[in-house]
């Protein structure tokens, strides 16, 4: 088990991103792995692992042939339409090779739905711009053979470093009003949660479609003022956001896809983890 194992070469399109680099962390020391990124960066350029991808100008094929990778992860950000295109080649490239594609999703892919959290086989709706793109993508995969895709759709990720920390950081810092949304019934992630939860999927060559949020829910305005309460000893503005007026929903639950318990985490567990 373990040869075939090493085998593996791995490309991660988006490896310079803030998942992207995440996931190169925790599947380098493993794995031949492989990545790309967007902007000129030092630690990227002597990375002779790491190659310069622009996906509105390059053709992401020329990265794939260099790489022969046996799984790509797409993690991946820019234009839309772009992505599309690449998603399209990559695709081909799936079909061609026999290897396999893990998709990074969203909880977004629901967010038509706000009446009740959303499992892995229910119908995807979005009204958003950000949510009809990874539902066209995902849609484009799962016409794949099945084996070879695994399409993870993630609630909003948290960890120290995260985007979402360092921008209620800097709000803080710049003394500017902090968004929550009371009526938004939503599940939560770590960072490294994701990272272990990719690395297994890897391991024991799972497929499908996993939705790797908390096991609970929690409002969105209860968890930001818990992040608060150990972030920041300042008085912190909060300002209310109510897109309506009942509760809605914008959580991706685990149901038939479950990962093993070790695996799993809850609401509790990722305030934990931003405390340390």
């Amino acid at each position: 088990m373990k040869q075939d194992l090493n085998k593996h070469r791995i490309l991660i399109l988006g490896a310079s991103g803030y998942l992207g680099n995440a996931i190169y962390k925790e599947l380098g020391p493993y794995f031949r792995t492989f990545g790309t990124y967007r902007t000129p960066k030092k630690e990227f350029e002597k990375n002779k692992q790491f190659f310069q991808y622009n996906v509105e100008e390059d053709d992401v094929y020329e990265i794939l042939e260099a790489c022969k990778p046996s799984i790509i992860i797409s993690a991946l950000r820019g234009d839309f339409h772009a992505q599309t295109i690449a998603h399209q080649h990559i695709t081909e490239y799936v079909i061609e090779s026999g290897c396999k594609i893990i998709f990074l999703s969203s909880a977004n892919a629901f967010d038509a739905y706000s009446k009740f959290p959303s499992y892995e086989l229910d119908k995807t709706l979005s009204h958003s711009i950000y949510g009809h793109f990874k539902i066209k993508i995902e849609n484009m995969l799962l016409r794949l053979p099945k084996k070879q895709v695994a399409v993870l759709r993630l609630p909003m990720v948290f960890g120290s470093k995260s985007p979402r920390i360092l921008e209620i950081k800097q709000l803080i810092s710049d003394k500017e009003p902090i968004e929550v949304f009371p009526n938004l019934i939503m599940n939560v992630t770590l960072d490294k949660k994701v990272t272990q939860q990719i690395h297994y999927i890897i391991n024991r060559n799972k497929h499908g479609v996993f939705h790797l949020g908390s096991t609970d829910l929690v409002h969105h305005d209860d968890f930001i003022k818990d992040v608060l309460s150990f972030i920041s000893d300042k008085k912190v503005i909060l300002k209310q956001v109510y897109t309506t007026n009942e509760d809605r929903y914008l959580a991706v639950l685990p149901k038939f896809n479950k990962l093993p318990k070790h695996l799993q985490i809850t609401s509790s567990t990722v305030l934990e983890e931003l405390q340390k």
